[in-house]
Formats: C-alpha cells, structure tokens, sequence
C-alpha cells in the first residue's frame, strides 16, 4: 500500500507552549487500549496521577478534563505537556500523538491530512504559496483490492486539483467550472440564509455563533483579495471530503460541502473587513480554524449539512 500526503504535511510541527488554542483544551481525550495498558504499568510516582485522571465511559477510557477550561490533566500553567516531560513523548496515546493528523483510505492508498481546526495546521495550510501536490512517503508493495468507484475517485480529485490550480481564470470562476463539470448544485442562499442555517447546528463554543452574526449585515459578497489561502482552503476541503464519497451524488454533495465552507470563512473574512477596515493572513486562518472546529469536528454538524446539500444534487450519472 502506498502511503501519501500533501506537499505542505512534512513541515508541520506543534508549537506547543506558543499556541492560542491548544487541543489540550476543551477537546474530550480518548486513551487507546495499548496506551492504557502502558499507561497501567507505570512504575514511577507519576503512575498514580496517571491512575487518578483516566476514566472510563463504558468500554472507552478518557483523561479526565479539569476545571471550566475542560483541560488536560497534564497540560501545565506554561502551555508544556507534563507526561512529555516525565515519560518522554513515545508515551503520550494515539490521538495525542497523531493530531491534527488524519488519514483516509482508498484504492490502495493511505493517505494522511492535517486538521484545519489546529492553528498552526491551519496558518501552515493557508500560506501556501506553491502548489499543493501529492508527495509519495512510503510503499509497502503490498495491494488490496480496490472498486472502479475508488479509483475513478481518486483520478476525479486529481483532476480537481490540476484545474482549481490552473490560475488563467479567476478563483470563482474555476469554481463554477468545478461545479459544472461534475454537474453539483450549491444552493442559493444568501449569507445571511446560510447563517441562520449554521447556528441551528451545535455549537461547540458560544463565541462562533456571534462570528456567524456578522453574516447577517455583509454587503460585499464579492471581495477579490487573498486569492491563494481561498485556494487552499477550498483544496483542503476537496482533499478531506471528497475521499469519502459513496456515488456520484454523494461526491456532489461533498463538492458543494467543500465551496460552503470556502463561502463561509470567504464571507466573514469580508465581515471582519467591513467591521474593521482591514484584514490580513492570521485574520482569515483564525476563521478558518474556527469554521473547522465547528463543523468538520463535529459529526452531527458535518453531516447535517452533507445530508441537506445532497437534497439539491441531481440523482442522474
């Protein structure tokens, strides 16, 4: 099986300490089986902190979060990891280790994403300015069988990526050619529509539906500027979503559900400039994470929206 990733995925790095919106916070913390066996071995003075802040939910164990903050047992005042620093980060569990990473499987191909809802993730995403391609990083030599759907899939969103990266026309121009060649709908709501929508879902944190009130008094819906991290937003929502497409309608919906996301980071970040006469990159990475944080991680938000926008998909080949 051959093992791939985004250009941009090698120079990622967790800033630790220096970041604003650490996933130590607020963030439910699952502890995979193998880690807490290890965890349940520990023959150190901190074996007992360790036995004392895991609990279980059923079959599933967890950190147990602290404070209004819900943090991390072992996220200390200075923003550092304090299993890192006792047991050496080997010892940290599955999806501690792997965040922001993501991976998605298909036609005999894993293949490994960063999640927009990190902040560096997402300023490292946005300020591309190369093209975003796929770099090879390993091949077991191993196959598995694969369907004609996965592999036509996998040849769609190359395409894709070639002609949203073909830059002789304008951004919303190569979207609406996107949209027209695989015949998906995106529905004509204004973005004030597309508010209301968006704050009957859950709201993981109160200050976003405040941000999605800016919506409601947007007057230009046409701003130009900032053309390259709108590319790469839109392709990071290509990338994520369309992998898990079932036919070609729902690949649709999932082209529709990637320019939503777009539209609505594209619209506020015009919000903010209305409001605030000006706005610059780490403006429109703070959105975007804030967008990713609400929708894409949260299943019930992602699919509510995937299951609206394929009512508006035509049910043709």
């Amino acid at each position: 099986m051959k093992h791939l990733a985004p250009n941009y995925c090698k120079e990622f790095q967790c800033i630790a300490d220096r970041c604003r919106h650490s996933c130590c916070i607020g963030w439910e913390i699952d502890v995979d089986e193998d880690s807490l066996r290890y965890y349940e071995s520990v023959d150190h003075p901190f074996g007992k902190k360790l036995a004392a802040n895991i609990e279980r939910d059923g079959e599933q164990a967890h950190f147990r979060l602290v404070g209004e903050q819900e943090r991390c047992p072992f996220l200390q005042p200075n923003g550092l990891c304090e299993m890192i620093l006792t047991l050496g980060e080997e010892s940290l569990c599955d999806i501690c280790r792997e965040h922001p990473r993501y991976y998605l499987y298909l036609a005999n191909r894993e293949e490994m994403g960063l999640g927009l809802c990190c902040e560096e993730a997402a300023r490292l995403i946005l300020s591309q300015t190369e093209d975003t391609v796929m770099e090879l990083i390993d091949d077991d030599g191993e196959t598995e069988p694969t369907d004609a759907w996965e592999r036509d899939l996998v040849a769609a969103r190359a395409r894709i990526f070639a002609k949203l990266q073909t830059r002789t026309d304008p951004l919303h121009a190569r979207i609406n050619a996107l949209l027209s060649e695989y015949g998906a709908v995106f529905p004509d709501l204004s973005p004030a529509e597309w508010c209301d929508k968006l704050s009957a879902l859950e709201i993981l944190d109160p200050a976003w539906d405040r941000t999605l009130d800016m919506l409601r008094t947007l007057e230009n819906t046409h701003d130009t500027e900032w053309q390259m991290p709108f590319e790469k937003l839109l392709l990071y929502l290509l990338y994520r979503h369309t992998a898990a497409a079932e036919d070609l309608r729902d690949l649709r919906a999932r082209i529709a559900f990637a320019c939503l996301g777009y539209h609505v980071v594209r619209w506020l970040s015009a919000a903010k400039k209305q409001a605030d006469r000006s706005i610059d990159l780490s403006d429109i990475v703070g959105l975007a994470r804030r967008y990713s944080s609400e929708i894409e991680y949260s299943e019930d938000n992602t699919e509510s929206l995937l299951s609206f926008l394929r009512l508006h998909q035509p049910d043709t080949t």
